[in-house]
């Protein structure tokens, strides 16, 4: 329950656990947005655990000049998600009251599916400015269809996930960005030293953020054994679900060429 205990370093910790007890001396960390700054900041820590990393949506970034939650827009009448996911209670109770239908506009909101991606073009977006009255969700489209790389099984599964879960867990990472920063003080200027793979959705939300495809073109000033970054054309924020043939290729190519 504790908000604190949800920083990047506890996490990376996790991933260390999980090789150990999976008997492993070392392996190759994939991960997807949050997931992705999870497998950087692993790679930068213990390069000794991990021999390289597969990132996605979230490029390597180096550490902001002052703490993100001082940097985030915000206006009277709205406010960047993450700063709206900084009170706790607030998103759980939007969410939590109708789960089901959280996730799928969310789901479908990030996706290819939702249209391409460019700054100020209207396109749904949950990770992007919140209406102070309205929350996160009023203001996305909720399909009367799913995608097709989302099945009612599978939304079936994470709606039950999140009604044992809760949302806490997960928004409690969010709650640690100003004391990432702090903390990822004693790594500031270190390189990740490992090969790595980057991929990302053409279509990604991450993508309509001014200045992310300069921060993705700089990434080997801080990654560089950067093997390669693939634009996945048509896809959106869920790579690994919307084209799992696609990621699952491009990881055994990269595990096969990083192994020699």
């Amino acid at each position: 329950a504790a908000v604190d205990e949800y920083t990047v370093f506890h996490l990376v910790g996790d991933m260390v656990a999980l090789l150990d007890t999976l008997g492993e001396q070392t392996a190759i960390i994939v991960g997807n947005d949050w997931g992705a700054t999870v497998a950087w900041q692993a790679a930068q820590m213990r390069p000794d655990r991990f021999r390289g990393v597969v990132a996605m949506s979230v490029p390597m970034m180096g550490r902001p000049p002052m703490a993100p939650t001082r940097i985030f827009p915000r206006t009277d009448e709205a406010l960047l998600y993450t700063l709206y996911f900084q009170e706790p209670g607030v998103a759980e109770a939007e969410f939590g009251a109708d789960v089901r239908r959280a996730l799928r506009k969310i789901l479908f909101a990030a996706s290819g599916e939702a249209g391409p991606r460019k700054p100020g073009d209207g396109t749904p977006n949950p990770f992007a400015m919140v209406s102070r009255k309205a929350g996160l969700l009023a203001g996305l489209p909720d399909p009367q269809v799913l995608p097709d790389w989302l099945t009612e099984t599978d939304l079936h599964a994470y709606v039950d996930a999140f009604m044992t879960s809760g949302f806490e867990g997960g928004l409690n990472y969010y709650r640690n960005l100003d004391r990432n920063w702090q903390l990822q003080a004693s790594l500031a200027g270190m390189r990740i030293e490992v090969p790595a793979l980057f991929l990302v959705g053409e279509r990604d939300t991450g993508l309509s953020i001014p200045g992310m495809r300069d921060i993705i073109d700089d990434m080997p000033s801080l990654v560089p054994q950067l093997t390669e970054t693939v634009i996945v054309p048509g896809s959106g924020h869920w790579l690994p679900q919307e084209r799992p043939d696609l990621v699952s290729a491009a990881i055994a190519g990269f595990a096969k060429r990083i192994a020699g």
